[in-house]
């Protein structure tokens, strides 16, 4: 073997920490990630979520914690879900002035101020007594435009209690439009709307459903959430509609299994790219590291890593405080 073989050598850049660290393509910064955090009425005491060790339901007093603890450690935003004492059909609770999410905005702004962003979601599945993501007709489907009334409604009450930036994730045709439309017309022009724009009808939900309470009680969301088997192209035309109809910045979910999608979107829009990395993702590291059998915060880097990699710029993910702890700043 001569003295020359081999030429390229790329295990050196690999062979320190600091080498490794100087040369990296991807990186991860504290305000790259969003806390999604549960908070829940009529509770004296944070409530664990079995399926999600570590997550809780929060009181309106223990979220300001999560939300001190999310701003001290450079966290980027936090986005609110609400489960309110008292469901009905229309989901009443998501725009009662004196709601859940409504109380809860107005605390949490009190204690974080301006020091991350405090977005709402934006459905009605949290406040449904049937679980699902809008109003339905007699026969049991989700009707589509009457749901749209609902959602502009809620996201102006929203607005009103101090949301910086609206979050609709029912996956109604013309939502973000009736939105953008209700919040201008109501003097909001300024609140910014970041679509859950591709939302797959998915299995990595179920434990969410426990969080927030928000389980069907019949059938599924297969109708209205996009198929993991659609058609090809029907992701980006969903993200084009969004932008046509206002939207700010964009979401994919969930991430890790539609990283190919997460890339398309990310190579064909010049706004913000938002993924989320779902309770069934978070519950099944958990799970396993529970086990013994993964290297827990390793996976955890890992795994958003490659999020990051695949062109999200802003993370939603369960671990946002513990790893923005972690990273440099």
């Amino acid at each position: 073997m001569s003295a020359e073989f081999p030429v390229a050598r790329p295990r050196r850049l690999r062979r320190t920490a600091p080498l490794r660290r100087m040369v990296a393509g991807t990186r991860l910064h504290p305000g790259d990630l969003i806390l999604p955090v549960f908070v829940k009425e009529g509770i004296a005491a944070p409530s664990p979520v079995g399926s999600m060790p570590g997550v809780v339901q929060h009181t309106l007093d223990s979220v300001r914690k999560a939300a001190h603890d999310a701003a001290e450690a450079g966290v980027g935003g936090l986005i609110l879900f609400g489960i309110p004492a008292v469901k009905d059909g229309r989901g009443s609770g998501a725009d009662d002035p004196e709601g859940i999410v409504q109380r809860a905005l107005a605390d949490v702004l009190a204690e974080v101020g301006d020091a991350l962003v405090v977005m709402t979601d934006t459905c009605l599945d949290e406040f449904t007594d049937h679980g699902h993501c809008g109003i339905l007709t007699a026969d049991g489907e989700v009707d589509n435009d009457a749901t749209l009334e609902r959602y502009a409604s809620a996201a102006v009450s929203q607005a009103r209690a101090g949301s910086q930036m609206i979050a609709p994730s029912g996956m109604m045709d013309g939502q973000v439009a009736v939105i953008r439309a209700a919040l201008d017309s109501a003097g909001f022009a300024q609140v910014p709307i970041m679509g859950y724009s591709v939302k797959y009808s998915s299995a990595f939900y179920g434990p969410f459903r426990e969080a927030a309470e928000c389980a069907p009680q019949f059938g599924d969301r297969s109708s209205y959430q996009q198929d993991p088997a659609g058609p090809v192209g029907e992701a980006l035309r969903e993200v084009r509609l969004d932008l046509a109809e206002g939207a700010d910045a964009v979401m994919v979910k969930p991430a890790l299994a539609y990283l190919d999608i997460l890339r398309q979107i990310r190579d064909a829009v010049d706004v913000p790219v938002a993924a989320y990395q779902v309770s069934g993702e978070y519950a099944m590291v958990e799970a396993a590291a529970a086990n013994g059998w993964i290297d827990r915060e390793r996976v955890i880097m890992e795994t958003l890593t490659a999020i990051r990699r695949a062109g999200a710029d802003l993370i939603l993910t369960y671990w946002a405080t513990e790893v923005a702890r972690r990273l440099p700043a």
